[in-house]
């Protein structure tokens, strides 16, 4: 063997002499994402709740993204590019649902140490994740009352409560495919809050009683997987809060556990499972 073929060569040095900020700074913001946090008290615990929480606003917006855009993929009847955006937000939801683990083992004294610093501020006035539950059917009008003070982020929450849901879609999309979507459904008001129907329970029914690899089916898992996540971010928002507050009143003047025992209970596109009963 040549004593060229031995010689074990370095790595390049990769370029370190940059005009100004990095490109990764440039693309990513690093520096303006992690002086962002300005914490209120003197607990050194307070860091972990606001840094989380960001997190959290972060993973709303890409999720509402992925939800958008399976939302215009089924109105142009692109089922593909639908299920696709939605995979990526199961993906999404479950990093999303992993951020209470550095929330989920506080003890009422450790969130009692700088609860005093979020003053009003609770989770419920969050833009971002109303945007999350408008797309989810989950409209009400009164929930913008919080956001007249910000106009851009006013305008975009009244936007997406005129809009029609990820749902609302999926509903129109069956009728297009055949399925006996009732009027009343497809000409409902979208700015109020989806109600279940025994009509869509039998088309749901239908759709899994025939074709497993139908598009169509693969859709209804899809959404389903997005149902069971979102119930599951739910019950570990419940489960947190009771564990760091018990039953006391919420942050913000919310009703705190007994407001999330109530958002527990309910399921997300209520038909998809109703059907299996059926099937």
């Amino acid at each position: 063997m040549s004593h060229e073929a031995q010689e074990i060569h370095e790595p390049e040095t990769p370029h370190l002499d940059f005009q100004g900020t990095t490109p990764y700074e440039d693309y990513v913001k690093a520096d303006v994402l992690t002086h962002l946090q300005h914490t209120l008290s003197d607990d050194p615990g307070e860091m972990v709740f606001l840094v989380t929480t960001q997190v959290m606003e972060l993973w709303f917006t890409c999720v509402v993204h992925e939800w958008e855009t399976a939302a215009k993929a089924l109105r142009e009847d692109d089922v593909p590019v639908a299920i696709a955006a939605l995979k990526r937000s199961v993906r999404e939801l479950e990093a999303l649902n992993a951020s209470w683990k550095p929330l989920g083992q506080l003890t009422p004294a450790q969130f009692n140490a700088y609860r005093g610093a979020l003053g009003e501020g609770s989770g419920f006035q969050s833009a971002m994740y109303r945007r999350m539950e408008f797309l989810l059917g989950e409209k009400s009008a009164s929930m913008l009352v919080p956001h007249r003070g910000a106009p851009r982020v006013h305008a975009e929450l009244e936007k997406a409560l005129h809009e029609p849901s990820l749902y609302d879609e999926v509903l129109r999309l069956l009728a297009r495919r055949g399925h006996a979507i009732p009027a009343s459904v497809l000409q409902r008001d979208v700015s109020r809050r989806y109600e279940p129907s025994e009509e869509v329970e039998r088309a749901w029914a239908a759709v899994y009683s025939g074709d497993e690899s139908d598009e169509l089916a693969r859709l209804g898992e899809a959404l389903t997987d997005v149902a069971e996540l979102v119930w599951r971010w739910r019950n570990d928002h419940l489960v947190a809060t009771r564990r760091a507050m018990g039953a006391k009143p919420g942050t913000g003047g919310s009703a705190g556990v007994a407001w999330l025992e109530k958002r527990a209970r309910k399921n997300v596109f209520p038909e998809l499972w109703t059907a299996r009963s059926y099937v």
